[in-house]
């Protein structure tokens, strides 16, 4: 296969190569710390540099809970949760992009204002980023894609199998403008992650490589899925197996598994990851165990219990990247950090086909 040649983060395979490197953990648990009410989301009582609250004063829906509108209302407080897990350790960081898509914001009448989330998003990562970093230890923007509430695979009829509420072109459409916006923005990698639906999936790689012929640049990708319970397939029924070979014609820097499971449950699925793709680093980020209400994070995993998990894929030879999907805390970052720190990453069988040619 043709060496790709990347434009961005070009170190990032040989660090991957030599140590297991560490992602960040949850935004949307840390954002509940701040207990933020429907004026905060609006940016009311905010006089930061970038702060925009009088411009949505008077929005005509209710905006709590939209946690992508932070990075324009609230800049501090998702400045201040990637600068916590960087400073816990974590080598890569995403944006605050999950659902900053024009199909997601549609829910809250925002859609024309996804790509500017996008590129104030990536753009307080980036300075984050780049105030945390240092020459034995860079530190990246991972721009992340989410899957969007709606579903290319899936009836949302269950009396009319052929139904769809989003077609491919919409969707290609909605990742191709967060695409643009991310790399702007200052993104060194993408990140397609918890892919619930392949097809989803194959939208957005497919305006990544678009926007990569159309502009020149070329980022390491990522491509994380997640296994929705113990039928060991993603929501849109594919096997692991299946799954990776439906996704391997993007040539990934990277292919994992995220959220859903927590660790305890997700290692036999990233057994047979690491089997199937063993020209492709491993990345593996779960969340904090099943949900439980009387933990301080609403999910039953310590930062001890997650990480010595963790430790176990890292023991195996499983992962090259692992951090934390809900309910994890910079606190989590910092125990998985420490566990892993003196295992080496998993090698890979064959010379990783992606690096630049020498």
């Amino acid at each position: 296969m043709k060496p790709l040649h990347y434009t961005r983060a070009q170190a990032l395979p040989g660090i991957l190569a030599s140590r297991i490197a560490i992602l960040d953990g949850a935004m949307g648990t840390m954002i509940q710390r701040f207990k933020l009410d429907e004026s905060q989301y609006r940016g009311a009582g905010y006089a930061g540099t970038g702060g925009q609250g009088s411009r949505f004063k008077d929005f005509h829906k209710d905006v709590k809970g939209n946690n992508e509108l932070l990075s324009m209302t609230r800049p501090d407080v998702i400045s201040d949760i990637h600068e916590g897990y960087l400073a816990a350790g974590a080598d890569l960081i995403e944006t605050n992009t999950f659902g900053a898509t024009t199909v997601a914001q549609a829910d809250y009448d925002m859609a024309s204002l996804a790509r500017e989330m996008n590129l104030a998003s990536a753009k307080i990562a980036r300075a984050a980023c780049d105030k945390f970093s240092t020459p034995d230890k860079p530190r990246f923007v991972a721009g992340a894609l989410g899957p969007t509430p709606k579903t290319a695979s899936i009836s949302p009829d269950v009396n009319d199998p052929g139904a769809r509420n989003i077609t491919f072109e919409e969707l290609r459409a909605a990742y191709y403008e967060q695409v643009e916006a991310l790399v702007e923005g200052g993104s060194d990698v993408l990140l397609v992650e918890t892919i619930f639906d392949t097809l989803n999936a194959k939208a957005a790689l497919f305006a990544i490589d678009e926007y990569f012929e159309a502009s020149g640049e070329r980022l390491p990708l990522i491509i994380s899925g997640t296994v929705t319970d113990a039928s060991g397939r993603i929501l849109s029924g594919q096997t692991v197996t299946a799954f990776w070979h439906s996704v391997r014609h993007a040539q990934p820097m990277a292919i994992g598994l995220n959220c859903a499971l927590g660790a305890a449950l997700m290692r036999p699925y990233i057994q047979e990851l690491a089997r199937v793709a063993p020209d492709t680093f491993i990345s593996c980020y779960p969340n904090a165990g099943l949900p439980n209400p009387m933990s301080e994070t609403g999910f039953d995993e310590t930062p001890e219990v997650t990480s010595q998990l963790i430790r176990e894929f890292a023991n195996e030879g499983l992962v090259n990247i692992v951090g934390g999907c809900c309910g994890t805390t910079p606190e989590h970052i910092g125990a998985i950090r420490d566990a892993v720190s003196p295992l080496a990453a998993r090698s890979l069988q064959r010379a990783f086909f992606y690096k630049e040619a020498a």
